[in-house]
């Protein structure tokens, strides 16, 4: 395997509860109404610092998806997945976009996470889916 480059993103940020490696930015929230087996989950533009897993077929609240798990590059745990189709004509926004799942990043939540921002991580040694 080859050296790993992980990208470190400036402003408020999502990143890996597990590992700390960022993962999204705020700005790139789409939607913040999805909702997976373990509760919340927020649609993202973009994301960093994933590898994808095996693409399959999901049955989802919403139909019938192609769909790869996001794995962190940091830890290797499982943090949401990205849709690559969506079967149903009123499901195709979805394609390309990715999904986090709020119990498994840390960041920007209002009701209970504080900002985590760059200068945070330099001075130390988060309608519906998935059923």
């Amino acid at each position: 395997m080859g050296r790993l480059f992980v990208v470190n993103l400036e402003g408020q940020i999502y990143s890996c509860k597990y590992c700390r490696t960022h993962l999204a930015l705020y700005h790139d929230i789409i939607s913040k109404s999805f909702h997976c087996r373990h509760g919340k989950a927020y649609l993202f533009n973009k994301v960093v610092n994933v590898w994808l897993g095996k693409i399959e077929e999901r049955l989802m609240m919403t139909g019938m998806h192609t769909v790869a798990d996001l794995f962190c590059v940091g830890c290797g745990s499982i943090v949401g997945w990205k849709y690559e189709t969506a079967h149903e004509k009123s499901q195709k926004y979805k394609e390309g976009k990715f999904v986090l799942e709020r119990v498994k990043v840390v960041g920007a939540d209002e009701s209970r996470l504080l900002w985590v921002s760059h200068e945070a991580d330099a001075g130390g040694s988060e309608e519906g889916e998935d059923v």
